[in-house]
């Protein structure tokens, strides 16, 4: 049976800050996510079953994108935890859909952390060939699982 590669498109719309930056990204901005999951694995090859011929049913990753990322995400405002706790405080006060990570929340880190929260979560055959995170219609990054061992 041949390897196989699907994607899903998604979309969600989210706001980030870019704590010391020195140009207008230091400012509360928002932006309309483009977000493509790809993944790769051998199709099911049990003649009669109803999912005979696939690698992952597109609702199921439809299901587990929703839930882990996008739902997460959506509506959002993404934050620095270099924001001290009065900074934070403020934030709170603009939204109550704050989201304070770990790293500085450009498309990049974001990329990087949506396949660290999706790698563990898909089924044993199958694996996470690439991720495309569109930032604007014409700037995106992606990670390759083959550049992430």
């Amino acid at each position: 049976m041949p390897e196989i590669r699907i994607t899903k498109k998604f979309h969600f719309e989210m706001a980030h800050v870019l704590h010391g930056y020195d140009g207008l990204c230091q400012n509360i901005h928002g932006h309309s996510y483009g977000l493509e999951i790809t993944l790769s694995g051998k199709p099911i090859n049990s003649p009669g079953h109803p999912k005979d011929g696939m690698i992952m049913d597109f609702h199921e990753l439809k299901m587990l994108v929703n839930k882990h990322i996008i739902q997460v995400f959506d509506h959002s405002l993404l934050i620095s935890n270099r924001f001290n706790e009065e900074q934070q405080k403020a934030f709170r006060e603009v939204t109550s859909r704050l989201f304070v990570v770990e790293f500085q929340p450009t498309t990049e880190n974001i990329l990087v952390y949506i396949a660290s929260i999706l790698l563990p979560l898909l089924p044993e055959n199958v694996s996470l060939y690439s991720i495309r995170l569109y930032e604007t219609a014409t700037s995106y990054a992606e990670w390759f699982a083959t550049d992430n061992p």
